[in-house]
C-alpha cells in the first residue's frame, strides 16, 4: 500500500510511543493528587509544556493542552470571542475566511445562533488566498476576532499570516491561526508570525489521536468551554491527557527543518499527473503551497470512483477533507475559489509525510492515470 493521506493523519512514530509508554502504564498518575503518582505526572506534564512552548517559541504558561485540533479551534474561536463580548457588548462580530477548517466555521456558527454575534466571511481568490486587502475591507469598530487558517487541509494553499496578523495587530483584534495541517512543515514560531491564538494537533505529526495544544498569547482573555477542577489554568477543566501531552511535545521536538526534498518530490508528482491526465488541473496555490500536498480534478469522472480504482491499485488518498464525514457534496473550499460544483465533486487529494520517495509516487502517478483511465472508459459519474 501506497499511502498518501497523511493530512488526514499519520502514523504514530516509535520514539513518540516510547516517550509515552511510562505515563501510560507504571506512571499513571492523576497530576492534580498530592502523592508520589501524581507528583510524577504534573512534572511529566510540566516539561511537556515547557518543551511544546520551546517548539512555538511562546512561554510554558501560553500554551493550553486539548483533546485535538477540534477542541483547540473551539476555545479560540468561541472562548475569545465571548470574553472580548463580555468585556464589550459592542464586540459581536467575527471574521473567518471562506476556506476554514468546519472546526472554525462551526464555532463562528454557534456564536451567531446563540450568542448573537455576526459572522464576517473573507472572500479568497482563485488559489485560495486571502488577501490583507481583503481582510482589511470587511474588518469593524465591532470585530472581536478574526481566525484565517495557516495552510488549508483540502488544498494546501499556505496564507499570509504575518501580514494578515500584524494587519489585526494594527487595530486591535485579537488573531487566530489554525495550524494543524502546517505544523511539521512550516514555521510555528509564534513571535514571528505574530498570532494571539494558534492551533495544532498531534495526530497530524507522528502522536496518537487524540492530543492537542491552543497557544494563547499572555493576556489575550479566554472564556472556558469546560468547567470543573480549573486545570489548564482555568482555560480547560478536566484531568490532563499526560501521556497525551508527553506525545504531543515529542512530536514536536522531533520536526525537522527544511522540507525542500519533499517539496521537490511533490513537485514531480504533480507534473506526472497533469502531463500523464489530460485535462486535469491543479488545484490551489502553484507555489505557496504545502510541501506535502497535490490536489486536483478530473473534469468528466467521479472523485469517490477514481479513490475506488486508486486503492484497488494499492493507492490510499482522499476526496478532500476526512472531516467531511458521511458528505457527498461538493467542497465549500473548492466552490469558494471560484470551481463549478460538478467539477468540484471530481477532486482527489494526495498528502503524504517526509518518508515518501520517489518511487512511490513515480508509481501513484501512474496509477492516477490508469484510474482516471478507468472510470471514463465506463462513464462512471
Amino acid at each position: 500500500m501506497i499511502f498518501l493521506d497523511a493530512a488526514a493523519t499519520t502514523p504514530v512514530r516509535r520514539e513518540v510511543l516510547e516517550a509515552m509508554w511510562p505515563y501510560l502504564t507504571g506512571d499513571f498518575g492523576n497530576p492534580s493528587s498530592h502523592h508520589s503518582l501524581g507528583e510524577s505526572a504534573a512534572t511529566a506534564l510540566a516539561g511537556a509544556r515547557t518543551a511544546t512552548a520551546k517548539s512555538l517559541n511562546c512561554r510554558p504558561a501560553e500554551v493550553t493542552f486539548t483533546s485535538g485540533g477540534t477542541e483547540a479551534d473551539n476555545l479560540a474561536v468561541k472562548g475569545i470571542a465571548l470574553a472580548r463580548q463580555a468585556a464589550d457588548q459592542a464586540l459581536n462580530r467575527v471574521v473567518i475566511s471562506a476556506v476554514e477548517h468546519p472546526a472554525v466555521e462551526e464555532s463562528a456558527r454557534y456564536l451567531e445562533r446563540f450568542h448573537g454575534f455576526a459572522v464576517d466571511t473573507v472572500p479568497v481568490d482563485g488559489y485560495g488566498q486571502v488577501t490583507p486587502a481583503a481582510l482589511a475591507a470587511v474588518l469593524r469598530r465591532e470585530t472581536a476576532l478574526v481566525s484565517v487558517m495557516y495552510a488549508n487541509n483540502e488544498v494546501g494553499t499556505v496564507q499570509p499570516i504575518r501580514e494578515l496578523a500584524a494587519l489585526c495587530r494594527e487595530k486591535g483584534i485579537p488573531f487566530h491561526t489554525d495550524a494543524v495541517q502546517a505544523a511539521g512543515w512550516l514555521p510555528l514560531d509564534t513571535k514571528i508570525l505574530g498570532v494571539d491564538a494558534m492551533s495544532i494537533s498531534g495526530h497530524k505529526l507522528g502522536a496518537p489521536k487524540g492530543n492537542g495544544a491552543l497557544f494563547v498569547r499572555s493576556r489575550t482573555r479566554v472564556e472556558p468551554l469546560l468547567h470543573g477542577g480549573g486545570q489548564e489554568r482555568g482555560r480547560r477543566s478536566g484531568t490532563e491527557n499526560v501521556a497525551g501531552a508527553v506525545a504531543l511535545a515529542t512530536a514536536l521536538a522531533l520536526v525537522r527543518p527544511g522540507q525542500e526534498h519533499v517539496e521537490a518530490l511533490r513537485d514531480d508528482f504533480i507534473r506526472e499527473v497533469l502531463a500523464g491526465v489530460p485535462g486535469a488541473h491543479l488545484t490551489g496555490h502553484p507555489a505557496e503551497r504545502l510541501p506535502s500536498v497535490a490536489s486536483f480534478c478530473f473534469p468528466g469522472t467521479s472523485g469517490e470512483s477514481v479513490l475506488l480504482e486508486l486503492e484497488r491499485q494499492g493507492v490510499v488518498c482522499s476526496s478532500g477533507s476526512a472531516c467531511a464525514a458521511g458528505s457527498d457534496a461538493a467542497s465549500p473550499v473548492l466552490l469558494a475559489m471560484g470551481i463549478p460544483s460538478d467539477v468540484a465533486q471530481t477532486a482527489v487529494r494526495f498528502s503524504f509525510d517526509a518518508s515518501v520517495t520517489a518511487a512511490e509516487l513515480h508509481e501513484a502517478a501512474a496509477a492516477v492515470r490508469h484510474a482516471v483511465d478507468s472510470v471514463q472508459t465506463l462513464g462512471i459519474r
